[in-house]
């Protein structure tokens, strides 16, 4: 069997990892002085693993809700004797100053702080511990890390009163690439930057120069310069077109509206001439003048090409080799016909439009939505041609950036049009899994509406309860927080009341228990509530009625219950439905079903004067006899031993002909269903003893006799040739 799209399993030694770090307590940790988790004694953890359990800490505690934090987590590799740390990636406000003053003594090599905002001056000072071995730097958007008193331990608050002036780079010989990008305007990127000879990769996006010449000290060196949002100058352009062995170079900006700075065919013409060693360049967001596109009536002939002498970009004709990457997005330069790079940025394909969510998510999440947002038209209106990519993609940017908004409401949008029938044989369950998964983090984060109604509507693409059942207690707490309050957005509401109905109907009674102890029950009926006091009136409501009908029939089911139903309200209510003919047959079905087990409790429960119980009995005879036993249902049974215990019976023989009627209408129809079903549940042997029976009438018995061959032709027999859908609203649970 070929395998399906995100099939691949984790490496062993990823499960190993998450299994640790779920039970630290149980495998690697103890309790210590004070109750603080510490490492044991016989333990020592070489860089490999030691990396691994970090990073993946960060990571659950990112994107997965159950995951509980350890305060202590980082003290675990305080001493560098027992546990090696070498590269470390940590991101958002979890991560705090005490945390890296933890592992101050680790030798690390690489050190990634990505939106780190809960972090202070108090962590400049401990970068100064690493500078004899750190080799990779990033403090990308921590805004807060050059100011001192800082971060709120307590709050996890930032109280801004004073830049830090005295940290700088001194010393850091090793140091080869850095990440300064949201570099507060008030630090001077030169002054910090002087100290540093050896850097071959520097990323200043966001930062705000005074200067520029000052890049030129890295002229011999420098192989990667990312400026994005950086206003460009002829100054600028001038010194980066010095920095000759540069092979990445990004001047993009967010949009051309921001865009003072008009790109020329003179300023490409002079990057792809002097800068021989590019393979990588962005020019994204950038007001492009139209000298630079050659006219469509002499673009080269034939399909789109790479080939820098065909490019329909004059500059690039110049190019001695495609570039590996270009970044066209938000220019008219990626609507042309030949683009000589192998990866392109843009607007115009699927292919551009998942380049640019994959180059941009990380750290340009506003440039990311808006590629999702061309996503969601692509799979909406066209053909999503790389699913697989295109899911992985919109999953890492949901699970990258938990906390905005805007990600969330275009990447949940994304994700109902991907996941929808047109695309479910390709996908695995592994992949579906981890969509439900950030679908999940997208409703906890957020109570917008807009959110919430994506969330939910892509949830309704999913097998319901199957594909939801390794998340059920989540997912049903996350819908009652939805129903609880009283002034929800209507649309919402029925999305979750529908899911809500197929989580709990078809699955096992302890998990029904689970979720009536969260309030389920109570919620519903304050739903109804709300609903009357608002005086909704329903008496046209075909599905409306089945499912009251349906409820009721459980309802019935249940002989502590019963009791309650046996009022002349109820009783004239059932009797009067019993000649409805909405929904096919399934009003009338559901009336009679109720009544049957009333009748089966015998006359003596039947304590009212009107309407009498034979007439009653009568009116359901002639019911049952108007049915055509053909009929397709609108209903699902997971278990026929509430029918089954209306078979050997006296007491009310209506009651045991609507049982043996229900039983042949399923059988016959649904024969590969429901035979298995009613063999496995002993239904044979019951039905042999209603022919044995003197009280069962004629007709019953021939119902009998046809529902026992039914099921004998189909062991001979097992191929079902009726093949229309089963509609199931799952009434009966």
């Amino acid at each position: 069997m070929a395998a399906k799209a995100g099939d691949n399993p984790d490496s062993l030694m990823t499960l190993a990892t998450i299994f640790c770090l779920r039970n630290l307590r149980k495998t690697m940790c103890c309790l210590g002085l004070g109750e603080q988790l510490c490492l044991r004694s016989d333990i020592f953890l070489p860089s490999e693993i030691c990396d691994k359990l970090v990073n993946v800490y960060m990571e659950l505690v990112h994107t997965d809700s159950n995951f509980e934090r350890e305060e202590s987590f980082f003290q675990l590799f305080s001493e560098p004797w027992s546990t090696r740390l070498t590269r470390v990636q940590l991101k958002e406000d979890f991560v705090h100053d005490r945390d890296l003053e933890a592992i101050k003594k680790q030798d690390l090599i690489e050190l990634h702080l990505t939106y780190c905002n809960s972090l202070s001056s108090r962590s400049l000072k401990t970068l100064t511990c690493f500078r004899d071995t750190l080799v990779s730097l990033c403090v990308f958007g921590c805004s807060n890390i050059f100011y001192k008193n800082g971060a709120n331990e307590d709050t996890d608050t930032i109280s801004r009163q004073a830049l830090e002036t005295e940290f700088n780079f001194q010393g850091f010989n090793r140091l080869r690439f850095l990440n300064l990008g949201g570099l507060p305007d008030e630090m001077h990127a030169e002054t910090l930057l002087k100290p540093l000879k050896s850097l071959t990769s520097l990323d200043l996006s966001n930062v705000q120069l005074l200067r520029t010449a000052f890049l030129t000290q890295w002229k011999d060196r420098l192989a990667s310069l990312v400026l994005y949002n950086v206003d460009l100058s002829e100054e600028l352009v001038n010194t980066v077109v010095e920095l000759v062995n540069l092979r990445h170079l990004d001047i993009s900006r967010e949009s051309r509206r921001t865009s003072k700075f008009k790109m020329t065919r003179k300023i490409l013409t002079a990057i792809v001439q002097r800068l021989v060693s590019l393979v990588s360049l962005d020019i994204s967001g950038h007001i492009m003048l139209d000298n630079c596109t050659v006219p469509l009536l002499e673009e080269a002939m034939g399909r789109p090409s790479n080939e820098p002498c065909k490019s329909s970009i004059y500059p690039f004709q110049e190019l001695k080799r495609p570039l590996q990457f270009l970044g066209l997005y938000d220019t008219t330069l990626c609507n042309v016909t030949h683009i000589p790079a192998h990866k392109v940025t843009g607007s115009k394909n699927e292919d551009q439009v998942l380049n640019a969510i994959e180059a941009y998510t990380e750290y340009r999440p506003e440039l990311a939505h808006r590629a999702i947002n061309q996503l969601f038209d692509i799979a909406r209106i066209q053909h999503c041609i790389q699913l697989l990519r295109a899911l992985q993609l919109v999953i890492a940017a949901l699970k990258c950036h938990k906390y905005d908004k805007s990600i969330q409401v275009t990447g949940s949008a994304a994700l109902f049009y991907l996941t929808n029938t047109e695309y479910r044989s390709d996908q695995s369950m592994r992949l579906r899994q981890e969509v439900i998964q950030v679908v999940l983090n997208g409703m906890e984060e957020y109570q917008e509406v807009t959110v919430q109604r994506n969330c939910c509507l892509t949830l309704c693409n999913f097998s319901i309860p199957e594909e939801l059942e390794f998340q059920y207690s989540r997912v049903n707490q996350l819908l009652l927080n939805i129903l609880r309050p009283a002034r929800q957005d209507e649309s919402i509401q029925r999305i979750a009341v529908h899911l809500c109905n197929a989580l709990v109907c078809q699955v096992d009674n302890h998990h029904k228990e689970a979720v009536g102890k969260m309030g389920f029950v109570k919620t519903m009926l304050n739903l109804i509530r709300k609903k009357l006091q608002d005086q909704m009136e329903f008496p046209d409501k075909q599905e409306l009625h089945r499912n009251m009908l349906g409820l009721l029939g459980n309802v019935a089911e249940v002989k502590a219950l019963r009791p309650m139903l046996v009022t002349p309200q109820f009783i004239s209510v059932f009797s009067n439905l019993l000649d409805s003919k909405a929904d096919g047959i399934e009003v009338s079905y559901n009336a009679c079903g109720v009544l049957s087990h009333i009748m089966f409790d015998g006359p003596e429960l039947w304590s009212m004067e009107e309407p009498l119980r034979d007439t009653v009995m009568d009116k359901m005879w002639d019911a049952i006899q108007s049915w055509d036993v053909s009929s397709r249902r609108n209903i699902n049974y997971r278990s026929f031993e509430p029918i089954l215990r209306l078979l050997p019976q006296s007491i009310a023989p209506v009651s045991q002909h609507w049982a043996t009627w229900a039983l042949y209408n399923l059988v016959s129809v649904y024969p590969s269903k429901y035979c298995p079903l009613l063999i496995k549940e002993g239904g044979i042997s019951l039905l042999e003893r209603v022919l044995e029976l003197e009280s069962s009438q004629p007709e019953t018995k021939d119902m009998a006799q046809k529902v026992m061959e039914q099921c004998e032709n189909f062991k001979e027999d097992p191929m079902e040739t009726n093949h229309a859908q089963e509609i199931n609203y799952g009434q009966r649970g």
